[in-house]
């Protein structure tokens, strides 16, 4: 679980953050929404270190991050896996290089070791005999596929994605939602995502944290938030074409 109290966040003296207080369940996919200039990106780069909070908190399950010393933050940092949003794959290594980077980088293991555990997620996201390929020889699809097996193969206790489906057709983009959220699932990992995709939040939307000018607005699930009377809440919600269609069979009794 992570638990945000409070947090505050400014840049050239413009508060982004203005008090922002949110919880994110351990063993759910939690998803943060809302208009661009809301704030979610600072609150991620918050939560992941990058940004030092003004003031507030950060609680990563009972272990206030400001209060770490410089070896625990480093060791929470190697159980944090991050799916960033055009994937970041390293061009020059090929699939299995890119997958078992982590590992060379924070664990002990050796080669061999490192291999069976690639092979692992990579089977894990439905990816074989793949492990020669470099990212240009892969479509868009299988590099996130890629990416998100090298975010997860350290086991890490917390996921963060950015924006996940970012450029990926509706069809690969569900397959993308589905992995996410068994794979939370499956290793009880606090998984928390950006995201402006309202398709996203009906398929995995179990805990959603929707932000306006820096504040929490609003706080429920994929089922409530279509019920919810928050005006800025359905003015996001219904913003999108589909979702247009959706209220209008909706007000019909369809």
């Amino acid at each position: 679980m992570i638990q945000v109290n409070n947090l505050r966040k400014s840049f050239n003296g413009e508060e982004i953050l203005k008090g922002l207080t949110a919880t994110f369940d351990k063993g759910k996919t939690n998803m943060i929404i809302g208009a661009s200039g809301s704030g979610k990106s600072v609150f991620l780069k918050n939560m992941l270190g990058l940004f030092v909070p003004d003031s507030g908190e950060i609680i990563y399950d009972g272990e206030a991050l400001n209060e770490m010393e410089i070896e625990r933050k480093s060791e929470l940092r190697k159980d944090m896996g991050m799916l960033f949003q055009h994937s970041a794959l390293f061009d020059s290594m090929t699939v299995e290089e890119n997958v078992m980077f982590p590992l060379r980088m924070f664990s002990k293991m050796r080669r061999k070791e490192r291999l069976e555990r690639a092979n692992e997620v990579l089977d894990r996201v439905n990816l074989v005999n793949l492990n020669k390929k470099m990212p240009s020889e892969i479509s868009g699809g299988q590099q996130k596929r890629v990416a998100l097996a090298r975010a997860v193969v350290n086991y890490p206790s917390y996921l963060f994605c950015d924006e996940p489906n970012s450029g990926l057709d509706p069809k690969t983009a569900t397959v993308i939602d589905n992995l996410i959220q068994e794979i939370t699932h499956e290793r009880d990992i606090t998984t928390v995502i950006i995201s402006h995709d309202m398709n996203s939040v009906m398929e995995i939307g179990e805990t959603i944290v929707f932000l306006k000018d820096g504040k929490l607005a609003w706080k429920g699930t994929n089922k409530e938030i279509f019920k919810t009377d928050n005006q800025a809440v359905t003015d996001f919600v219904y913003s999108s074409e589909l979702f247009k269609k959706v209220r209008i069979a909706q007000n019909e009794g369809f």
